[in-house]
């Protein structure tokens, strides 16, 4: 199929796409525009006040890595900044209760912004990021602080805070909007396509591919923010519980793809246990997550982290089992899951505090999902051409099983079962040609059986060579042959023997033949059996008037 081998070209033309654009616009910084701000952070305790926090009579933080202060309520301060006009306040999306946003203007105002968790997915902007609008006064502004009130801190208090204008917001859900609206093209495309092919091919890899591709799609649907566009009264806290079975669930299918994705020998035995294994506890990782959260928040993160460590280890014993069973798919396993692994790696390393917050690597899994499914659709294509080649061999096969059992095997004419399968039923009158070598066995006896064989060869090409498009020829005993042929296209019997008589036989030995013929209808197995046994008559009143000759039967009345 034409399309199908112009699939896999399109789909690394996508990917390169992507993959050329992707830095570009990581370069623009356009998930955490603006300029970076600097904070310091201390425990919340009763009866302080923000006044109190800007005076700095509360003592602050602001050389600690913030995952050290572990979860509860925070102040956190900016480091001074000067800015005039319309200001947005840009932070990561992380879980928390509540948080108080205060701006500090040069004039001593102070103005207070409250945001809980519903109201948190209201102002969500794509990209997962949080935005607080700050009054635009006369006054330029010094400070922003927070109150953060029940911060899991699972990756910080408040992440990537940056102060950008509400133009540069704009732009920022603009760029990502045409990156996650790319991304959602191609998953609608991929599920489109290969439900198509689906269709035709009937591989449950493919439908296993197609859940894959679908949960992805939902998994980005949360994690890029864009759920709370769609539905804005929902809590964000809610949103990152979907967010954790959106990742739970897309690596699952992902295994359960490769899985059957690979000949069923990769995850013979022990291999697949444990592939169900790991898919149970990336599953029960996620889904405890968002059951019990905020209930032991540490806790559950670490076991979800701990979950993904075991499938990037089991990701290496798949592609170990693949290599020693000389898996035909291997190489296309290797390069769709290399980016979703390196940068699992990644998000592992975040979780376990060993590397910083990064909007990127926060974004990282629906970029490297992207790569593994556009290569993994590339894979598909791939074994499915496999499939064809094999199952078209398969066929070659069977066609050629089917000729020989056909077949005589010395002269490749016809045996006698398939001469009379494609002889009786024939429409209208059949003229029916028994043929038989004169003394054979003096043949033989001159020169060996070798040499006798050699004569059936020869005399079997030339009575092909000599009857007319249509005629079924056959050796149907030791040197008897026979032709069927309609009736009003039948050779000359006579001008048949005179050209078996000039084929160069071996050791230039002069063959003769003799033949008897009969013509009457071919409809039943009653109607061969009176055909021939008038052609036999005929043959042997051939051999009787001195061979060398033909004799035919008197055909019976229509």
């Amino acid at each position: 199929m034409p399309w199908l081998r112009l699939f896999p070209r399109l789909a690394l033309a996508i990917l390169g796409v992507m993959l050329i654009a992707a830095p570009a616009t990581a370069r623009a910084d356009v998930g955490m525009i603006g300029d970076p701000v600097s904070i310091c952070i201390a425990r919340a305790e009763p009866g302080q006040r923000v006044t109190d926090l800007f005076s700095r009579r509360i003592p602050v933080d602001c050389s600690s890595p913030q995952r050290d202060f572990g979860s509860g309520d925070f102040w956190v301060l900016s480091s001074r900044v000067n800015r005039t006009g319309d200001v947005a306040l840009r932070s990561g999306s992380v879980w928390q209760a509540r948080r108080n946003v205060y701006a500090l203007y040069a004039d001593g105002t102070i103005t207070e912004r409250t945001v809980d968790g519903r109201a948190a997915s209201r102002d969500l902007q794509l990209g997962a990021i949080f935005l607080d609008r700050l009054s635009a006064r006369d006054a330029p502004l010094v400070r922003v602080a927070w109150k953060i009130e029940g911060s899991a801190n699972l990756r910080g208090i408040v992440t990537g805070p940056r102060l950008a204008t509400l133009r540069e917001s704009g732009w920022s859900n603009l760029y990502l909007a045409a990156i996650y609206a790319a991304f959602a093209g191609m998953c609608l495309a991929l599920i489109i396509h290969h439900l198509a092919l689906w269709a035709a091919m009937r591989h449950l890899f493919q439908l296993k591919y197609v859940l894959m591709v679908v949960i992805l799609l939902g998994f980005t649907f949360t994690s890029s923010g864009a759920i709370a566009w769609a539905f804005p009264g929902i809590d964000n806290n809610d949103r990152l519980r979907l967010n954790y079975i959106g990742l739970g669930l897309s690596a699952a299918a992902a295994l359960s793809f490769a899985r059957s994705f690979f000949e069923e020998r990769v995850f013979a035995g022990a291999v697949g246990r444990s592939a169900t294994f790991v898919s149970l506890a990336v599953l029960a990782a996620s889904f405890g997550y968002a059951a019990l959260a905020p209930w032991q928040m540490l806790l559950l993160d670490k076991a979800f982290a701990i979950a993904f460590l075991a499938l990037i280890g089991f990701v290496g014993v798949i592609l170990w089992r693949a290599w020693r069973l000389r898996s035909n798919y291997l190489w296309v396993f290797a390069l769709a899951w290399g980016a979703p692994v390196a940068f699992a790696a990644l998000r592992v390393a975040n979780n376990f505090g060993l590397i910083g917050w990064s909007f990127w690597v926060d974004q990282s899994t629906m970029l490297s999902m992207a790569a593994e499914a556009l290569l993994s659709s590339v894979g598909i294509t791939y074994r499915i051409r496999l499939l064809s080649r094999e199952r078209d061999e398969a066929r070659l096969q069977e066609l050629a099983a089917r000729a020989l059992a056909d077949a005589d095997p010395l002269t490749g004419l016809l045996n006698r079962r398939a001469f009379l399968h494609g002889a009786i039923g024939r429409e209208g009158d059949q003229t029916l040609f028994v043929i038989d070598l004169d003394h054979f066995k003096a043949v033989n006896e001159t020169i060996g059986h070798d040499g006798g064989d050699e004569v059936l060869r020869v005399f079997a090409r030339g009575l092909r060579a000599a009857t007319p498009e249509g005629a079924l020829v056959a050796r149907i005993g030791g040197e008897e042959f026979a032709v069927v042929m309609d009736a009003k296209r039948a050779v000359d019997p006579d001008d048949l023997l005179a050209r078996l008589r000039v084929e160069r036989m071996p050791f230039d030995m002069a063959i003769t033949a003799s033949i008897g013929t009969f013509t009457g209808p071919l409809a039943t197995e009653s109607d061969w059996k009176t055909l021939y046994r008038g052609a036999d008559r005929a043959l042997y009143a051939a051999k009787a008037d001195g061979r060398d000759r033909v004799r035919g039967g008197v055909p019976r009345a229509a």
